[in-house]
């Protein structure tokens, strides 16, 4: 969920929002676009083996997970240059993305450990480990209390400068592991990188390597001359008041964070801190500092991830209520809950203040059995507009514009039916991103998809081309 279960949440049946009409076809086989039936009723969902989708938006490509992940949890993305890096629990994939519409797998690295999060940065790839492991090799099994072996979690680092053949060159162990982790570059005249490590506990109670209270983040300093170097430099509290305690309705204790997005060039990030959404001061990068914080004690669950508008002059913050396992998609929960939240960024400096605009929910009903809520996307480089496409894991792949933060929209969506028609099935997209013209998605059961946006209010972007992409660390595109 960068999914949140690794520290025990429990997972709930859920659900929520308003029906639309919907296109519905036969899922195409892999590596060719979807067939298209004519409109059905509002509020149809796609069968098992359908799609629904808007018609300009298209699946051009899949590839089904293989080898040893076939039968494992497929997790986040990252990009670099022709290359994809798809985080699986069993290790990570590179995709040759050379031609988007015809990728193919460029290696394979098995190396167990939840949920194995991915970021690049130059000749770099950082996995983070969120569950505790007998060894930090990549030949390990989960730690217990009849084999718990070195109890094992935080960031393994390899060196990708040959994309096909990567290398486990260093580990550096973190308190808690690493559920997620946010690549931030130094400032002028620091060749290094840093990773700031979210990671929580909500077991109630100390854990081995993650007592209570957890309210700080790890920060590893990664020198990028010598990244066998790289090692824990700060564990800044960010919360000395002890965060937001929790409510009575589901609502998470901020314990830590669980996902952090930096906007380097102007010195800010913007932390999803399960109870608490957190606007950051990073101009001193080991020690950032909290500018502002606001709390949804009604509607917010779990603040999951947090993605800025180019000009940082707002936010959009998710909720990962029922912790991603559960169908939350439907009118019982409604339109706010489980939903996308868009906040402004008022004034200036140390008295910046998040303001609160809307919600953003998918228009669609989804089954009982489709796991659906609010997770990873990223913007799409329109200038001058505000749009950003996200997966919604079974509720599937949607765009759409917030520009006008009090009235966002959707323009465009694609989605497959549910795994089962009998029975909840852990599925969907986990991540979707925009990267040099396309939309990537991991799809935690099928694998990697690549789909084509062709809407005039999207078109401009495929002017801007960048050579690598996170996330969770957010550029400027106009100055790709």
């Amino acid at each position: 969920m960068k999914h949140s279960a690794s520290r025990g949440r429990q997972l709930k049946r859920l659900a929520g929002v308003s029906a639309a009409a919907v296109l519905i076809g036969l899922l195409s086989a892999p590596s060719s676009s979807a067939a298209q039936a004519p409109a059905l009723d509002p509020g149809t969902p796609p069968g098992v083996d359908e799609v629904a989708s808007t018609p300009n938006l298209n699946l051009v490509a899949n590839l089904p997970k293989t080898g040893p992940f076939a039968d494992s949890t497929n997790s986040d993305l990252a990009f670099q240059d022709d290359f994809a890096y798809a985080g699986n629990y069993n290790g990570f994939t590179v995709y040759d993305i050379k031609d988007p519409e015809s990728p193919t797998v460029a290696a394979q690295v098995l190396c167990p450990g939840a949920q194995n999060d991915v970021s690049v940065k130059g000749n770099l790839l950082f996995l983070g480990t969120d569950s505790q492991r007998t060894n930090d090799s990549c030949d390990n099994t989960g730690s217990t209390t009849a084999a718990p072996g070195e109890r094992w979690e935080g960031i393994k680092i390899f060196d990708i400068s040959d994309p096909r053949t990567p290398k486990y060159i260093k580990s550096v162990k973190t308190d808690c592991g690493s559920h997620t982790q946010t690549v931030v570059p130094g400032k002028s005249g620091d060749n290094s990188v840093y990773l700031y490590v979210s990671s929580y506990n909500l077991a109630g109670a100390d854990l081995p390597n993650c007592p209570l209270p957890h309210d700080k983040i790890s920060i590893v300093r990664v020198p990028v001359q010598n990244p066998t170097a790289a090692a824990v430099v700060s564990t800044p509290v960010l919360f000395p008041d002890g965060g937001y305690p929790g409510g009575t309705e589901g609502q998470s204790a901020t314990t830590g964070c669980h996902d952090i997005t930096a906007y380097p060039e102007k010195d800010i990030a913007a932390g999803a801190c399960m109870g608490d959404g957190v606007l950051f001061d990073i101009s001193v990068r080991s020690a950032p500092k909290v500018i502002t914080s606001v709390r949804d004690t009604v509607n917010f669950a779990f603040w999951h991830s947090a993605t800025f508008n180019n000009s940082a002059t707002k936010i959009v913050f998710t909720d990962e209520l029922g912790g991603g396992g559960a169908a939350t998609c439907n009118p019982e929960i409604g339109p706010t809950r489980g939903a996308d939240a868009i906040y402004d960024i008022v004034g200036k400096g140390k008295n910046r203040k998040l303001e609160f605009r809307s919600y953003f929910k998918i228009p669609r009903t989804n089954t009982e059995n489709e796991n659906c809520v609010a997770h990873n996307g990223s913007l799409i480089p329109v200038p001058g507009r505000d749009i950003m496409v996200q997966a919604w894991y079974q509720g599937g792949i949607s765009v759409w514009d917030f520009t006008n933060s009090r009235k966002p929209k959707e323009i465009a969506y694609w989605e497959r039916g549910p795994l089962s028609a009998d029975s909840p099935v852990l599925g969907g997209s986990w991540s979707a991103y925009w990267y040099n013209g396309y939309i990537v998605s991991n799809d935690i059961v099928k694998g990697l998809d690549v789909l084509k946006l062709k809407d005039r209010r999207t078109n401009p972007a495929r002017n801007f081309l960048t050579d690598e992409f996170n996330a969770q660390t957010q550029d400027n595109f106009r100055n790709w």
